[in-house]
Parts: C-alpha cells; structure tokens; sequence
C-alpha cells in the first residue's frame, strides 16, 4: 500500500508540472507584457477574448487586482494560471506574469489618416515631422522606432509595406505598449507617397551612417539640422540602409557624429537608437521662422 501510495502522489506530481492545454480563439495572437497588456485593455482596437495572469502574491498582487479591474470593465474573463502555461502562451517571451488573448492590430492606410491635432495655438504654429521606414524587418528594432516616435512626439509613422515586419506582439512589447495607443500606416509605393508630399512642399530628409557612401546630395550632421517646414525623417533597413530609389528622393542628408574614434565592426548606430537621436535633434533645432 505504501508503495502505491508513492507512486500516486509522483503521478499527482507529474500531472501539477504538466502545463494545462490552453486552445486559442481563431485569428487570435497572444500579447505579453505588463505595459502592452494594459493599454490594449484600455484601448478600444482590438477584440479581446481571454486575460490570462499568474496566481500571485506579494508586491504583484496590487498589479494584478488592477488587470482584473480593467478587464472586469471590458466584460473579460479572467484566468489564473501558472507561471509554465503564461510561458507557452507567449513562447518563452518575457510576459511578467500577464498575456493577453486578443485580435492583431494591422497597419492602417494612408486612405484612413486625418489630419493631425495640433492642439492649442502653440502647438498649431510648429511644423509636422512624419517618420517614413524603409523594409524595417526587426521586431525589437520597429517596437523601439515606435517607441522613440511616440515619445518624442512624430505625429505619424509610415512603413513600406513590402519586405517590413508586421504589427506582432514582439512589436508591441518592445514598444512598451506604444503600438498599442499609436497609429502605424503603411504604403505599398513609398517612393509615390515620399514624391506626393514633396510635391506639397514637404522636405524628406534621409539618414546615412556613411557620408562618404552619399553622392551628390548634402549631408549634414543631425546636430546642425534645422527645419521651417513639414519634415519627413527617411530611415533605411538595418543591414542595407535606404535603398537608392529613395535616396535620390532626399532633399538632405543626416548623419550622426561618433563622440570617439571607432573600431572596425561598430561602425554605426542601432537603427532605433539612430531614429530617436535624429527625431530628438530635428525637434530641438526646429525654427519656426
């Protein structure tokens, strides 16, 4: 009896360390992250079908009462799981104890952008500054670019189409949530749209980690830039930069000085870090003359 007894509880044992299957809803995607998770609950974009969070104690238990709250107000049922189904879920992504099971977000088309809020007079005298990307492929790097956008105040983010990543929730969690609150449209044919806003008056200025690759059009140092009308910040694809087509579409150049004399093989800037630097500076040296 003893030795069934064992053999019992090892079986009860086995079963506990099993993660529980947990089907997905069709079409759905599993979103990770305390700070995406929370502002699609907020949020009115998607459709959502099931909050999933880890049974919790402590300091992480206020956190996870306000989840509830949240997806309480939305209708939402709630799961309380273990740490290994929160890691299948996600596929090992870091989840800090929250998933979410809802639609994916798509890119808009430039077909549904309105106009911009400027806001209070102040803000109406200020030129707009647009961010056009060119086949980012990275997840990591397209959630920190609509990070850097969102925070440092782009008013609109558009990306070829082709060749780019999608809206997935790698994106969304290295955006921290910004993906969520902020619309991303895309363009089938970057260089019409790019020829479309020059046409408007519109200035496009693309980015160059090499100025001596440049020919024929200037180049400047981001720190120099200064802007008196709509801008448009070109950034090019993270092995190969903006392709030529684009290129000779820009009035000007931008280029990052290193602050020291560099290595071989860390020549240049993250693609996102370089973005933020560049919408960062074109913000600060914008002249409203």
């Amino acid at each position: 009896w003893s030795s069934r007894e064992g053999d019992s509880s090892e079986a009860r044992r086995r079963l506990e360390r099993k993660p529980l299957p947990l089907e997905r809803t069709k079409g759905s995607e599993i979103l990770f992250g305390i700070a995406p998770c929370s502002l699609a609950l907020s949020q009115s974009r998607r459709d959502l079908f099931r909050l999933f969070l880890k049974q919790s104690s402590g300091s992480r238990r206020l956190v996870m009462s306000e989840f509830v709250l949240q997806a309480m107000a939305r209708g939402l049922p709630v799961h309380h799981v273990r740490r290994r189904e929160l890691d299948a879920l996600c596929r090992g992504h870091v989840h800090q104890g929250v998933c979410l099971e809802a639609t994916p977000l798509r890119f808009k088309r430039l077909e549904e952008a309105e106009e911009p809020d400027l806001g209070d007079e102040k803000s109406a005298n200020r030129q707009l500054i647009w961010l056009a990307l060119e086949q980012i492929k990275d997840p990591m790097n397209l959630g920190a670019l609509l990070r850097s956008a969102y925070f440092l105040g782009v008013d609109r983010v558009v990306t070829s189409k082709r060749n780019s990543c999608p809206l997935t929730p790698i994106v969304s969690k290295a955006s921290s949530g910004a993906m969520e609150v902020f619309d991303v449209y895309s363009t089938d044919d970057l260089r019409s749209f790019l020829k479309a806003k020059i046409a408007e008056g519109w200035e496009v200025v693309g980015t160059v980690s090499k100025p001596e690759d440049v020919e024929n059009i200037p180049v400047i140092s981001c720190l120099e830039f200064q802007w008196n009308k709509p801008v448009i910040i070109l950034i090019g694809s993270e092995g190969d930069g903006l392709s030529l087509e684009t290129q000779l579409l820009c009035h000007r150049m931008l280029s990052i000085p290193p602050g020291r004399a560099l290595h071989p093989g860390i020549e240049s800037l993250n693609v996102s870090v370089a973005t933020g630097k560049n919408s960062s500076d074109a913000q600060r040296h914008h002249s409203p003359n």
